[in-house]
C-alpha cells in the first residue's frame, strides 16, 4: 500500500524523529510512504484560536496536498482530529460547499498512527523491541476527539521486552492545550505539575504518547525537574527493534 505521511508542524520543525521513525515502521511492515511536498500547517492552531477564516487558505492546501492519496496517515492525534472534525465544517460555516466536500473526502482516509496500525493493518505486533519501563498519556485530541481508545496499549504491550505500566489519573488533561499553555500559563502549569507527580508515581523511564505537542510540554517539565524520565512519541518505541 501507498501512504501519504502528513508530518505536522511540530515534528517537521521540532520533533523530526517521530516522522522518521514512521517512515520506517510503516516500511518495515511493507508499504511504500509518499511524503507530499506541498504540505504546509493543517490550520487547527488558527480555527483554535478563532481565525477560522485565515485557517481556509491552510485546509485548501492541504486538501490540494492529499487529494491524490490512497490513505493519509499522521503521528498526532491533534492533527488527524482538526482533519477529520474541523476542515470540513469550517469550510461549510464559510460558505465554500466545493472546499468542504473536498475536505470530508480527505478526512475520511486520514488515520491517526495507531488507528491506521491497528484498524486498517490489522497488526498489533509491529516486531518492535524496547526493554524499558514505559508509561503512557492518552492525549486529549486522540482520546475526546478520535477516540483511540486502547489501541495504542495494545500496541505497546506487543512490544517485546517492554516493561508498560499504567499511568494513574492517566485519562487526566497534561494543560498543554496549544495557545491553552500561553493564555492561562498558571492554570497550564498546574496541571502539568499532577500530570508530572503521576508519571514519576509508575517508576518509568519513559513516558509515550501519541502527540509530539503533550510530550514537548510535559518533556519540558520532566527536564526541568531532572527527573531522568524521557519522553518518546509512540512511532519512535514501535520503529525500534
Amino acid at each position: 500500500m501507498k501512504v501519504a505521511l502528513f508530518v505536522t508542524c511540530l515534528v517537521d520543525g521540532l520533533f523530526p524523529d517521530v516522522g522518521k521513525a514512521t517512515v520506517t515502521l510503516l516500511e518495515r511492515l511493507g508499504h511504500e510512504v509518499v511524503v507530499p511536498e506541498k504540505q504546509t500547517c493543517c490550520g487547527q492552531m488558527h480555527i483554535n484560536t478563532g481565525y477560522a477564516r485565515q485557517a481556509l487558505p491552510l485546509v485548501a492546501n492541504h486538501v490540494d496536498a492529499f487529494a491524490d492519496a490512497d490513505v493519509v496517515v499522521t503521528p498526532s492525534g491533534s492533527c488527524a482530529g482538526s482533519i477529520r472534525h474541523q476542515h470540513p465544517g469550517t469550510a461549510r460555516e464559510h460558505g465554500d460547499t466545493a472546499l468542504a466536500d473536498a475536505a470530508r473526502a480527505v478526512a475520511a482516509k486520514t488515520y491517526e498512527l495507531s488507528e491506521f496500525l491497528t484498524d486498517v493493518l490489522g497488526v498489533e505486533d509491529v516486531g518492535a523491541h524496547f526493554p524499558h519501563r514505559v508509561t503512557y498519556h492518552p492525549t486529549c485530541h486522540s482520546l475526546r476527539v478520535l477516540g483511540v481508545g486502547d489501541r495504542p496499549l495494545r500496541l505497546l504491550r506487543a512490544v517485546r521486552g517492554i516493561d508498560l505500566v499504567a499511568l494513574p489519573d492517566a485519562e487526566t488533561c497534561c494543560g498543554f492545550g496549544g495557545t491553552f499553555a500561553l493564555k492561562n500559563a498558571d492554570t497550564s502549569t498546574a496541571m502539568l505539575a499532577d500530570k508530572m507527580t503521576a508519571v514519576a508515581t509508575t517508576g518509568a523511564r519513559v513516558l509515550t504518547a501519541g502527540d509530539s505537542s503533550c510530550l514537548m510540554h510535559i518533556g519540558g517539565g520532566l527536564t526541568r525537574l531532572r527527573s531522568g524520565v524521557r519522553t518518546l512519541h509512540l512511532a519512535e518505541i514501535l520503529a525500534a527493534t
